[in-house]
């Protein structure tokens, strides 16, 4: 039995991969919008993906539109893992035009998204949104001002959505990983200690959980992913 459809952005990424497999494991009909198509890639049951740019409304609309498409499995949750990071100096030291692009790739997509898929969700009279912030929204580090900043507003985004939607029969939750360990950040970091890091692994059952009914009760909650890090 197909449990609904879910939208997943940044399904390619390190932590992308395992949120999608979760999903597919439970019966979701998991849509991935992608900036570009992936070349020998195999289409997978249970999987959609269709090419996005995720920053732009008419992309945005569009994938909204494959992911609410199915009337066998209406769009009953949107997962936004879509993001990056940059370090740079001190924030003197920060040109504002660094300082604006962490805002615009992490904090837009997940606004423009979100945005979409409210009406479907709620019609849906169950739906749920997932965002993923970070630890560092809450434990700022130096010299990332502007990833400090953006993933602060995507916390701040998503309380605001739980609660405008609280009783329009939509939930929002975040979560906040630490350092999650993928080959990017082991490239990044080869001296740290990898094995203090959370997994992908670990993280996508959490996301799985508050995108599902099973967490019917819980919305504007921030949960903490950190492993032993």
């Amino acid at each position: 039995m197909v449990r609904g459809s879910v939208l997943v952005t940044g399904g390619s990424g390190g932590l992308g991969g395992a949120v999608v497999a979760a999903f597919v494991e439970a019966g979701w009909r998991v849509v991935v919008p992608e900036r570009e198509a992936r070349p020998g890639s195999a289409p997978a049951a249970g999987v959609v993906r269709l090419v996005a740019d995720l920053s732009e409304p008419a992309d945005v609309t569009r994938a909204i539109e494959v992911a609410a498409g199915e009337p066998t499995a209406p769009l009953r949750a949107v997962v936004n893992l879509v993001g990056g990071y940059a370090s740079g100096g001190l924030v003197h030291e920060t040109p504002v035009e660094v300082f604006e692009r962490m805002l615009t790739v992490n904090l837009r997509p997940t606004y423009l998204v979100t945005q979409a898929a409210l009406p479907h969700l709620m019609s849906s009279g169950a739906g749920a949104v997932v965002c993923v912030s970070a630890r560092a929204a809450v434990a700022p580090f130096p010299g990332a001002a502007g990833y400090v900043t953006a993933k602060a507003a995507v916390l701040a985004f998503a309380n605001a959505v739980a609660v405008e939607y609280r009783h329009r029969g939509v939930r929002c939750n975040t979560v906040l990983p630490s350092v999650i360990d993928t080959p990017a950040n082991r490239a990044a970091q080869p001296d740290a200690d990898h094995s203090r890091w959370v997994t992908p692994a670990e993280i996508a059952p959490v996301i799985r959980f508050l995108a599902s009914a099973e967490s019917a009760p819980t919305s504007g909650a921030t949960v903490p992913v950190y492993g032993r890090a």
